[in-house]
């Protein structure tokens, strides 16, 4: 394996988990999610030595893992999304409640827009600053700023609607 392979192969196995999540995060689908990585990834290793070279490949990475969430939305055949049935309410001294609140906040975490929703995550689940958020983004940080609040708006109100105690 040559130098630039092995660089290249640590740096995956070093972000993978970072950017799947985010990945999961902007597009709600484990599936999707794991595409996304792979598609970025792919175009990452093309560019590889340039990328490399520059430094902040994570940075770089991550750009592209949100590019690639927002190329496949735009795909009406990704847009499909099969439904089962919807289950009875679950029980409050149910174990699995804390699963139901975290698949209630993924829910209204799908339901805002491709930005918004890259911008909530980006911020308040990556922890990233406003100044990275943008840069990963490529817009500038008031975009950011507004696009956030507006998602974490749009969280709320979609929080109180399936949850009216809320």
């Amino acid at each position: 394996m040559s130098e630039r392979d092995q660089a290249f192969v640590e740096f995956v196995e070093e972000a993978s988990p970072s950017l799947r999540r985010t990945a999961y995060l902007i597009s709600g689908d484990r599936h999707k999610a794991d595409d996304i990585v792979q598609e970025a990834l792919y175009k990452l290793y093309l560019h590889w030595p340039k990328v490399a070279r520059a430094g902040n490949q994570f940075a770089y990475a991550r750009r592209m893992v949100v590019n690639t969430a927002y190329d496949g939305g735009r795909r009406p055949w990704r847009r499909e999304v099969a439904t089962a049935v919807i289950p009875e309410r679950q029980a409050a001294g149910d174990f699995a409640s804390g699963h139901a609140d975290r698949d209630q906040v993924l829910d209204a975490l799908r339901s805002l827009g491709p930005r918004q929703r890259a911008c909530v995550v980006l911020r308040y689940y990556e922890d990233l600053s406003v100044e990275q958020t943008a840069e990963a983004l490529g817009c500038s940080e008031g975009t950011v700023k507004s696009q956030a609040a507006r998602g974490l708006e749009s969280l709320r109100k979609a929080m109180r609607r399936t949850s009216p105690a809320l």
